[in-house]
């Protein structure tokens, strides 16, 4: 049955409304990064800039000046990140494959309780567990260390990982792990050899969610990172001078942050559609 010409219209407007309401705010970011302070307060508001300028990126990354020292952090904060990050997403990537196959495929005391227990910690608000890990992390002497941010992560992308995985594994039959194991693979020689290559599209796209929640938190990084494990995010909310907040370089360096998931949503676009789609269809 087709949707009616006017229903058509107005999906087709709500999606509109929908997408400016989304990427406006990012517009705005670039925006603001290519212009220059005193075209920013000119009224009435332009969206298109007359004059632009790449001084707030080259301040950034190769600052000169008084603007070395601030470019030196950023750097660092942008290594920390990349570093934490993929080093969360890797082990929860390969943790969450073991935890969610044995969940799909295999029985076990308390087998059909324990997924609802690992999400259950989700519930929790951040802030309620935040002295406790500092706590620990203190114990551990991991403060302000790549490696306890790494640990603080995985505890809260472990569960979704998990979470995720499981749907994908339980949308491949079966039949065909026992149809290997019937001519003498065992159960890792089947998970390696046939779930993980059909799990492709699934391990990708929660690869690219991993990666982003790492790369987007905030509040651990605020509290557990002063200097060598600070991140973007954080380093971010310190641009400020005696003189007030530095806007335009907040914005280059927000556009600069966004590139590393944006990029990776692009190239493995496919792969996210294919691995969200996975299982609805028999």
């Amino acid at each position: 049955m087709q949707p009616s010409p006017l229903r058509r219209v107005l999906l087709y407007v709500a999606a509109i409304v929908i997408a400016i309401w989304t990427t406006a705010p990012f517009v705005w970011l670039i925006i603001s990064s290519l212009s220059y302070k005193v075209d920013l307060l000119q009224r009435p508001l332009r969206w298109i800039p007359t004059r632009i300028t790449l001084e707030n990126y080259t301040d950034l990354l190769v600052g000169t000046g008084e603007a070395a020292q601030q470019a030196a952090q950023f750097l660092a904060a942008l290594k920390s990140s990349l570093i934490v990050a993929l080093g969360a997403t890797a082990i929860c990537l390969v943790l969450g494959t073991f935890a969610g196959y044995a969940l799909t495929r295999l029985t076990f005391p308390g087998s059909r309780y324990y997924l609802l227990i690992l999400m259950a910690g989700q519930l929790l608000p951040p802030v309620t567990i935040v002295i406790p890990l500092y706590v620990i992390l203190r114990a551990m002497d991991l403060l302000d260390k790549q490696l306890g941010l790494v640990i603080v992560y995985i505890s809260f992308i472990l569960p979704l990982v998990v979470w995720i995985l499981r749907g994908y594994f339980a949308s491949i039959p079966s039949e065909l792990e026992d149809a290997a194991r019937i001519d003498g693979t065992t159960r890792i020689g089947a998970l390696f050899r046939i779930v993980l290559p059909l799990a492709g599209p699934g391990l990708a796209s929660t690869a690219i969610f991993a990666f982003i929640a790492a790369w987007n938190e905030y509040l651990y990084a605020f509290v557990y990172s002063a200097v060598d494990a600070k991140t973007v995010p954080v380093l971010i909310g310190e641009f400020s001078t005696k003189l007030g907040l530095e806007y335009l370089r907040m914005a280059a360096a927000g556009v600069l942050a966004a590139l590393p998931p944006v990029l990776l949503a692009l190239i493995f676009q496919r792969f996210i559609i294919r691995g969200l789609t996975s299982g609805a269809v028999k």
